[in-house]
């Protein structure tokens, strides 16, 4: 069965929060209950729970999150996930256990000083929203997160790699990032950055190989609603609307595109990878929350595989998200193995 989507491909037992985080950055966070929001499963689809979940983060260095972008219930998980690591590690109480770090693939690295400007007060909110460039959905999706962060003093890193850049890959491919300056290099991962394995490039063929058999019209209608694409690159490289630069010097084929978006995808994988390992490695102890589209973390490939690159022995825990029909049914044939836990979402508003 087809995961559900938007597509820019070609053409969230009751989790009651503490006082401390019901009076910061939850404004307009999902309110979500397990069992009747969602439901949490280990990758081979056993049933778990969130205090598993929440257990796993003593262990681990990073909890690797990935959601569908416009999953509003998935949104009120990873809130609970951060505020729940602030609880169990004192970020709430002002008297840390242990440092955690919000890691966010909605900003990119250029921005980090604007995004520490606002988290430190210097800045209001309407100049961080003009400078930074935050998504569409920031101030319903993860506003509440940086706002829960702000308040407890919680670092945020903007981990993905600018857009104009990645935009770069997409049309003339990685080679062509070397001519950039010093100081955009600064932006990105050392280059040249690692390709896309063999396991993930294969998951992205059938990635596409499915998208383009669920766009072939059907007869008398078109197979619409139930097309994946919104957890990979894609999303914000191929013929997304502001990401599209006017057509002017360097112009590649049209034929190329489609290759030069995988490597665009390994961009990306690369820079939260890479972001994420210098986090941990600024802060010695810490606990990372990084949160991305599910692509970039699902079955151990992309940002896991990005991480042991720049961090061998990283212990990574791995949350992914999935809107479903009934949170009580899990999909054996195509979420199986997905992480190392599986959180079945109730699509919203059903």
């Amino acid at each position: 069965m087809l995961r559900r989507t938007l597509v820019y491909v070609l053409a969230t037992l009751a989790l009651p929060l503490s006082v401390a985080a019901q009076q910061h950055g939850r404004r307009s966070a999902v309110v979500v209950t397990e069992g009747t929001d969602f439901s949490v499963y280990d990758g081979q689809g056993n049933i778990a729970s969130f205090a598993e979940v929440l257990a796993a983060m003593d262990s681990a260095d990073v909890v690797l999150v990935g959601e569908e972008h416009n999953d509003r219930i998935g949104h009120g998980v990873e809130a609970q996930l951060l505020y729940r690591a602030a609880e169990r590690f004192g970020a709430v109480r002002d008297d840390p256990t242990r440092p955690v770090v919000l890691s966010m693939e909605m900003f990119e690295r250029d921005v980090q000083y604007i995004l520490d400007e606002y988290l430190h007060g210097l800045i209001t909110e309407d100049q961080f929203l003009a400078s930074s460039r935050p998504w569409d959905n920031y101030r319903t999706d993860y506003r509440p997160l940086v706002l829960f962060a702000r308040a407890h003093h919680i670092p945020v890193v903007a981990a993905n790699a600018p857009r104009r850049y990645v935009n770069r890959v997409t049309r003339l491919g990685p080679d062509s990032l070397m001519v950039l300056s010093v100081r955009a290099k600064e932006s990105l991962p050392p280059l040249p950055y690692p390709p896309a394995s063999a396991t993930y490039t294969k998951q992205w063929d059938d990635l596409m190989a499915e998208m383009a058999s669920s766009m072939r019209p059907e007869p008398d209608s078109l197979v619409g609603d139930s097309v994946r694409a919104d957890s990979v690159a894609a999303d914000t490289t191929v013929v997304r609307p502001d990401s599209v630069e006017p057509e002017r010097e360097e112009p590649e084929p049209p034929e190329h595109a489609m290759g030069h978006a995988l490597d665009a995808q390994a961009l990306w994988d690369a820079a939260m990878g890479y972001s994420v390992a210098g986090a941990l490695d600024d802060r010695p102890g810490a606990l990372v929350l990084h949160m991305a589209g599910s692509f970039h973390v699902e079955r151990g490939t992309g940002i896991p595989e990005r991480i042991e690159d720049y961090r061998p022995g990283t212990r990574i825990v791995t949350v992914v998200l999935r809107p479903a029909e009934d949170i009580n049914t899990f999909d054996a044939d195509n979420d199986t193995g997905l992480g190392d836990f599986v959180v079945l979402t109730r699509q919203h508003g059903s």
